[in-house]
């Protein structure tokens, strides 16, 4: 409950829900027993209730190593002339500037600033324009250049 780095957590029972807890908050709620094989919950001698761990908050070990989430993208970068042929292809279509950004759900300024290159936007809205315009901006570093 108070957000702490603890090295240990213990379950408790606190208004009916179940926490991993710290020593400090464990005051807070009753002492939960997690049974490790099936059976219904029961009350323990002293009081402590017996639960099994089940579904995706069920007791399991941290993860003590860190990932990392760039090995897991694909190694493509922005082209550099992306400004360009975003406003290349909205011509193409016909398309004003407010009528890009209504089908894109921005504002027409973020349109103007994408296509001029003033602002890079999130990768997020890269992809919206890239389905959208049917187009790709990215591209991979290590082809040959022709």
């Amino acid at each position: 409950m108070c957000g702490k780095d603890a090295a240990s957590l213990t379950p408790i029972r606190v208004e009916g829900s179940v926490l991993q807890l710290c020593a400090d908050c464990g005051k807070f709620g009753q002492a939960v027993v997690v049974r490790p094989s099936g059976g219904a919950p029961a009350v323990h001698d002293r009081g402590d209730e017996y639960i099994e761990p089940r579904g995706p908050f069920a007791l399991r070990p941290r993860r003590t190593e860190e990932r990392d989430v760039f090995s897991d993208m694909p190694d493509m970068e922005l082209a550099p002339d992306w400004s360009k042929r975003i406003r290349q292809q909205r011509e193409r279509l016909g398309w004003t500037p407010e009528e890009f950004g209504k089908r894109l759900n921005e504002k027409k300024s973020l349109v103007l600033k994408v296509e001029s290159g003033s602002f890079r936007p999130p990768d997020a809205t890269l992809r919206k324009i890239e389905r959208l315009l049917k187009i790709r901006l990215t591209v991979d570093p290590n082809a040959p250049v022709a």
